[in-house]
């Protein structure tokens, strides 16, 4: 999957919540279509914002904790995440350039 990592309900605290860096989180399931659609778009950005900002996916049906608890209702969402809280949120399919305007206020460092 290049540089997107997929993290679980157990590893969302220490890789999402306890990052140094803004953390985009992919909310995405196997039979989403719309969810492979931006599949290829969050590997890109995640190779354009290397070291800037980690890049992760979380299957909703195997991570049924965390989906709950983020409020997650629909997918695709996107989250991003900046010194352990929820900076914001985008819910179904983007263009590359729609997913980069959503992360610009964050890279900023």
């Amino acid at each position: 999957m290049g540089n997107v990592s997929e993290i679980t309900d157990s590893s969302f605290k220490s890789e999402v919540l306890e990052a140094k860096v803004p953390v985009l989180v992919d909310f995405w399931a196997p039979w989403c279509a719309p969810c492979r659609a931006i599949a290829p778009v969050v590997e890109e950005i995640s190779k354009e914002f290397e070291g800037k900002m980690k890049v992760y996916k979380l299957n909703v049906d195997e991570n049924v904790q965390i989906a709950g608890q983020l409020g997650i209702r629909s997918i695709p969402t996107l989250k991003v995440f900046v010194n352990g809280a929820e900076a914001s949120q985008m819910v179904g399919s983007a263009s590359k350039d729609q997913i980069k305007k959503f992360l610009a206020p964050y890279l900023s460092s």
